[in-house]
């Protein structure tokens, strides 16, 4: 089976980001930038289905940034081959701008190397944006089947069986290979990169293509305005009373005064 996992580089979530207050925008200095969390579950489902039933297992990043570092720390991981799709023009997408990006990329790719993607993974959603929205619209666009919050996938001839997460635990749905799968997170996490991988990842050449190669570039319907942070919690009022009644009294007192019963 042929698997693509689409990877977006977003900044290190396990490090403290504040807004600029001064440009409205979070603050990225010296912030390094990691392949999304949701898309490393979806490569490990995805190498370990590869390990399991054999196929092969390729990622594709679009971006503006250099992404060559995240896609070779894919391929330390066990993804076999990386693609990337960078301009300049990729700054701004929204999310459908994106999947139409990805849509006209995964074509290209399929063209060039005279295949097809059996699967096509994507992280429920990316930890900077967190819209949720890139796989379904992916789906939609190139006419496949899509399920969302994948936990578990296998196949059986063209046919994909996917345990989908839900708040009581999963359903089991089946669908029909190509397909669009988004992933959530598993009850495994990413592996680690060994000594030997990382050096090998190292000497991959990434084929790379530019906006001109893969198609038009649609402007986005949507767009940021500026960054809003959360209100700060008021300070408490904190009950002095050492006696529990009065101390009850004292608290339903202030809750009357504040109307909130």
């Amino acid at each position: 089976m042929q698997i693509l996992i689409c990877v977006k580089q977003v900044p290190d979530d396990s490090v403290e980001i504040r807004l600029d207050d001064k440009v409205k925008q979070p603050n990225l200095n010296g912030v390094s930038p990691v392949a999304n969390a949701f898309d490393t579950y979806a490569l490990e489902m995805a190498v370990r289905f590869m390990e399991a039933n054999g196929g092969n297992v390729s990622v594709l990043n679009v971006g503006a940034e250099d992404s060559t570092n995240t896609l070779k720390n894919c391929l330390s991981v066990g993804a076999n081959e990386a693609y990337f799709a960078k301009d300049d023009i990729y700054a701004d997408l929204d999310a459908i701008g994106t999947a139409d990006v990805l849509a006209d990329a995964i074509s290209k790719i399929e063209k060039d190397n005279d295949k097809q993607f059996d699967l096509i993974m994507c992280g429920m959603e990316s930890t900077d944006e967190i819209t949720g929205q890139v796989g379904a619209m992916l789906a939609e666009r190139m006419g496949k089947g899509f399920i969302s919050r994948a936990i578990e996938v296998n196949s059986k001839d063209d046919i994909l069986e996917v345990h989908q997460e839900t708040d009581e635990g999963y359903n089991i749905v089946t669908l029909e290979s190509p397909a669009v799968v988004t992933v959530s997170k598993p009850a495994y996490d990413p592996r680690y990169p060994t000594i030997k991988t990382k050096m090998k990842s190292r000497k991959a050449v990434i084929p790379t293509y530019s906006a001109a190669e893969i198609g038009e570039i649609k402007e986005a319907k949507v767009r940021c305005v500026e960054y809003v942070e959360p209100p700060k919690r008021e300070a408490g009022i904190k009950i002095q009373e050492k006696d529990v009644a009065l101390a009850v009294s004292a608290a339903m007192e202030q809750m009357k005064k504040d109307k909130a019963i």
